[in-house]
Order: structure tokens, then C-alpha cells, then sequence
């Protein structure tokens, strides 16, 4: 898998919030049996105004998602199965929510 790939959330309990998962990890740590990820969901369910820094709206087939940056987690490699996109063009709003994240800059 390759960073900024977009898979689906299989996982049942949360698949209908975040029905999509973002591979934000470094390809240099491929070979690590996990991968942290952000979820996806969409915008239109985002409870009050998302923090456009943090939490900024991705396009993805022609619809807008948030990056739910707080909710970052390390899951399975082995559960990012269904890979459908790569945000790679994105990259630039994806590493400015997490170093707004991490450093709040």
C-alpha cells in the first residue's frame, strides 16, 4: 500500500460514519505489520463547522469528505483490503491537518 491510499472501512460498527480510510503512514514503513490511517466521512454529516485546518474536505469521485483527523489510528495492514483511490494531488491539506495535529502549527 502506498501513502495517501484510500480503502474501505470494512470494519461493520463504524463503516457507515467513516465508510472510507486514509493511509497516511510513510512508505518507508512498509513492512510494519500495522498502518495508521484517518478515517473519511462525509461532510455532510460533520456535526457544527469542521476546523478546515485540521479536519479539511477531500474530494474523492467527485464528492467532498472530512479527513477526521482527531480520530487517527493504527490498524492491520491486513485490514486495508479494497483499496479505490490514491489522494496523493491532496497531499498538501493532508500533511498541513497533521501537523496541526501534532504540533498545532
Amino acid at each position: 500500500m502506498a501513502r495517501f491510499d484510500v480503502f474501505r472501512n470494512e470494519h461493520a460498527p463504524g463503516n457507515k460514519q467513516f465508510p472510507y480510510l486514509l493511509a497516511v503512514q510513510s512508505d518507508l514503513l512498509a513492512e510494519l505489520r500495522t498502518c495508521v490511517v484517518v478515517p473519511l466521512g462525509r461532510a455532510s454529516t460533520v456535526g457544527g463547522r469542521a476546523m478546515d485546518k485540521l479536519m479539511p474536505e477531500l474530494q474523492l469521485d467527485g464528492d467532498a469528505w472530512v479527513m477526521y483527523t482527531p480520530e487517527l489510528a493504527a490498524l492491520p495492514a491486513s485490514a486495508l483490503r479494497r483499496k479505490v483511490a490514491n489522494l496523493k494531488e491532496q497531499s498538501h491539506a493532508i500533511l498541513c491537518a497533521l501537523d496541526f495535529l501534532f504540533s498545532g502549527i
